[in-house]
């Protein structure tokens, strides 16, 4: 035997491909994945339809309603309803009552969202540097109050805030030279709102805490320790690390508390003992108003129309902003 016939190594033989053109299944017939591209709508299909039920007909009837006049007679059968054509819209578009609800609608859904997000990116901030057992009671804590109804959380806040018996007058006056016996909260529009808007950032700030903690965790610790070695310091460790890995979750957070923050009703309503004053109002309390109260169900249907609107915008801005981070990405 040779030196080359020992040393020659037999190559096994090469595995031809197949045809580009074939499928999984042979070759005209289609492969499993094209077999499957219906089946998520499929499985969607109960939720779509269930969701066309409970959503598709009312704002169907809210969209008929706002182009018809219709009032008491015509909920009643006596009359029948007409149409109203853009009356409704013309009437609250030229109307400055409507507009002076629309900013103040705007400033206390801003202020809410700001609150929240500022807020409950701290507390999620403090609590990856607590021990495991605070952190546990901490989360419990926050859970309970997310659980909390609104009726019941309201009328704690009635009763903190409360001019004769409130515990907040009882504490403020405490402190030496100040005298807050007696104070009612909501004589001025601003005071009382502010108090609402409290309670809007309470029970908002719970899913907000528990929504970043999750996020900061996917946080990679690497990139926190190479930032600190290039003497980034705790700000810019956060600015230039941290907020933009949280990006699309603050994007979906804040456009989520802004539609929250914007249908807020029954926290003013309960809140006013259901007849929130003119400087109280908020779109959803107005349309309520426009409808139930005046029983000019076309304008509350409008209102409420241009409310949903307004909230489509949000929407609109909070898709093109995902669209860019996941051109980013």
């Amino acid at each position: 035997m040779s030196a080359a016939d020992t040393t020659t190594a037999k190559l096994p033989p090469v595995r031809q491909s197949p045809p580009s053109g074939s499928a999984a299944g042979g070759p005209g017939k289609p492969g499993k994945k094209n077999g499957g591209a219906g089946v998520p709508w499929l499985l969607l299909a109960p939720c779509l339809l269930v969701l066309l039920l409970v959503l598709g007909y009312p704002l169907v009837r809210l969209v008929a309603l706002s182009f018809q006049k219709f009032g008491q007679p015509q909920l009643w059968g006596f009359q029948e309803a007409e149409s109203a054509g853009f009356d409704n819209f013309t009437k609250i578009l030229t109307d400055g009552e409507f507009w002076a609800v629309v900013l103040r609608t705007v400033i206390f859904a801003a202020g809410a969202v700001i609150v929240t997000m500022v807020l409950g990116m701290m507390i999620a901030l403090l609590l990856q540097r607590v021990s495991g057992w605070v952190k546990a009671l901490i989360n419990i804590v926050l859970v309970a109050s997310w659980g909390m109804p609104i009726i019941v959380a309201t009328a704690i806040f009635k009763w903190l805030f409360d001019a004769d018996y409130g515990v907040l007058n009882w504490l403020l006056s405490r402190i030496p030279g100040v005298d807050m016996i007696g104070h009612n909260w909501f004589a001025s529009g601003p005071q009382g709102l502010a108090v609402i808007m409290l309670l809007v950032v309470w029970g908002a700030v719970p899913f907000v805490v528990i929504t970043l903690s999750a996020g900061l965790t996917q946080v990679p610790k690497e990139l926190e320790e190479a930032a600190r070695l290039d003497g980034a310091g705790a700000w810019g460790v956060f600015r230039f690390v941290t907020l933009p890995i949280l990006k699309p979750i603050i994007v979906m957070l804040t456009t989520l508390s802004v539609i929250w923050d914007m249908g807020v009703f029954p926290q003013v309503y309960v809140m006013r003992n259901g007849h929130p004053e003119p400087e109280f109002q908020l779109l959803t309390t107005y349309s309520f108003d426009r409808a139930f109260v005046v029983n000019d169900y076309g304008t509350g249907s409008a209102i409420a129309l241009v409310t949903v609107l307004l909230l489509l915008g949000v929407v609109a801005v909070y898709m093109r902003q995902m669209l860019k981070i996941g051109d980013v990405e």
